[in-house]
């Protein structure tokens, strides 16, 4: 209003719209209309006093008379789309370039900038409200791009993240380059960075990245288990801040910002381990000792002098930090985990079960129930199994061996022997399954048995799994002719496999 004050001074004093566009104090187009709303009001009328700044406001704000159009923007027959394109998010150029394609405007991307100008204006402004914490009372954590590291000694080319923790109240913090954002990262760095700072804080504000949160929601979000355990191990309680809405944990944005433009460019790195040795050096030596744009002091001074003795001790015994997932057990009654297989007991086929993974060993629950665990292997590819937990059949393929069988065999009788040794000694087939399954006869029919059936295959010449089994079916393993208690080589020694004597046709 003191600009519209002083318009009106010099029209009062007659100056003209030439003379007072000059001073810079308002556009000649602009002053024509000022003139003519001061005409309409008697304003200029040096005997008249000027009103107050609340009579101009309503005026010039457009609540009395309206000043005249001069000109009309030639966007203004597509002000419903443009403004619907606006409160989608799309850009300005988009819009030009949609305009000019679908609508044929001619006009120049400047009046679309001018209009788009216009609709912000009278759009309600974002409000916000800027939180102040305790020392001590959180910090906000984040992930942010990393440069790209090329180790000198293997030629590797690695993208890296930049994990960051900053402490709300001093602004010091810790970063570390990572090479992904799992969930056994994720802990990993919570503890170095705990470490770091000497002790925990209260509170833990974070987006809603998966390693964190299983389920995004504003009011009733689901935290990863894994992190739920190591929060209740070190003490802290988790903040996760709404979706799509990084403004919560602004301190921490700044921070990933700030690594990315002030320390990652312009220089080298030889490995990821120098590159964050070069991070914490920076950090303890310029970051933490700029004036900070917030608190105008010096971060690690901060931190220093108040809020360290501030933060809540470290446990005496560290958590140990564990992943914990759901996986399915497979039908050979193994789990998958890091790419290696782990068996289960195998009644949970089909199943899903929960899994506890720490550095060194892998724990499967059904439900709250351990029923597994394994030293963790490493590498990818591998498989631990526990005899113990696959299937009587294959827990009797794993340990009835060839020697096995042929103690069983010996146990029975020499003529079971005979059958087992001329099963194994076969050209071609391995056997090894026939055999079992052969002894397997032993349960049903008795040793006694078997062994009488044996032997009448092999005075048969025919020492054959089948040729058992049919044996001890039809019960001819108790048929007392006299060639079934011949012994193994009489048939042969009689002139061949199917000679028969004139006594034994006619027996």
């Amino acid at each position: 209003m003191y600009q519209y004050r002083q318009v009106l001074v010099r029209m009062r004093q007659g100056d003209s719209d030439r003379d007072i566009d000059r001073t810079g104090l308002m556009g000649r187009k602009k002053l024509g209309s000022v003139r003519y709303v001061a005409e309409q009001q008697g304003w200029l009328n040096p005997s008249v006093p000027l009103p107050d700044d609340v009579i101009l406001a309503k005026v010039f704000a457009g609540d009395a008379t309206p000043l005249p159009i001069t000109c009309v923007s030639g966007l203004e027959p597509f002000r419903d789309q443009i403004t619907a394109w606006f409160q989608q998010g799309i850009q300005g150029t988009t819009i030009y370039r949609a305009l000019r394609r679908v609508h044929g405007y001619a006009g120049s991307y400047s009046s679309v900038a001018r209009f788009l100008r216009g609709i912000t204006a009278k759009l309600k402004p974002d409000r916000t409200t800027r939180l102040d914490f305790a020392p001590g009372e959180a910090v906000q954590v984040d992930f942010g791009k990393g440069p790209t590291v090329t180790d000198v000694h293997t030629g590797q080319v690695l993208s890296t993240w930049v994990f960051v923790m900053t402490l709300c109240w001093s602004r010091h913090q810790y970063a570390e380059f990572v090479l992904d954002q799992t969930c056994s990262t994720w802990l990993a760095c919570h503890r170095r960075a705990f470490a770091w700072f000497g002790g925990v804080v209260s509170r833990v504000i974070i987006d809603n990245a998966k390693c964190a949160i299983t389920r995004a929601c504003a009011h009733d979000p689901e935290v990863q288990r894994s992190y739920a355990e190591c929060a209740e191990g070190y003490g802290f309680k988790i903040d996760a801040c709404p979706p799509r809405d990084p403004q919560k944990k602004g301190i921490v944005e700044s921070g990933v910002k700030y690594i990315k433009n002030a320390f990652v460019p312009l220089r080298e790195y030889r490995s990821l381990e120098d590159a964050n040795r070069q991070l914490h050096d920076w950090i303890l030596e310029e970051a933490g000792n700029r004036i900070h744009g917030s608190t105008r002091e010096q971060p690690l001074q901060r931190f220093a002098q108040c809020e360290r003795d501030l933060l809540q001790p470290l446990p005496d015994v560290l958590p140990v930090l564990a992943v914990w997932s759901q996986a399915k057990v497979h039908r050979d009654g193994h789990i998958q985990f890091g790419y290696n297989l782990y068996s289960v007991p195998f009644r949970l086929i089909g199943q899903s079960v929960w899994l506890r993974a720490t550095d060194t060993m892998v724990a499967v629950f059904e439900a709250h129930v351990q029923v597994a665990a394994h030293a963790r292997l490493n590498g990818q590819g591998k498989r631990h199994t526990v005899p113990d937990h696959q299937p009587p059949e294959a827990q009797a393929w794993r340990t009835q061996d060839t020697q096995w069988c042929l103690q069983q065999a010996e146990r029975i009788g020499p003529n079971c022997l005979g059958v087992v040794t001329a099963l194994f000694n076969d050209r071609v087939l391995e056997n090894l399954r026939g055999v079992q399954g052969l002894l397997a006869l032993s349960k049903k029919y008795g040793d006694v048995r078997l062994e009488a059936a044996c032997r009448r295959a092999m005075a048969f010449g025919n020492p054959r799994v089948r040729t058992v089994k049919t044996i001890l079916a039809k019960g001819l393993d108790q048929a007392q002719d006299e060639l079934a208690l011949a012994e193994p080589g009489d048939t042969y020694t009689r002139g061949g496999r199917f000679l028969r004597d004139t006594t034994t046709l006619l027996h």
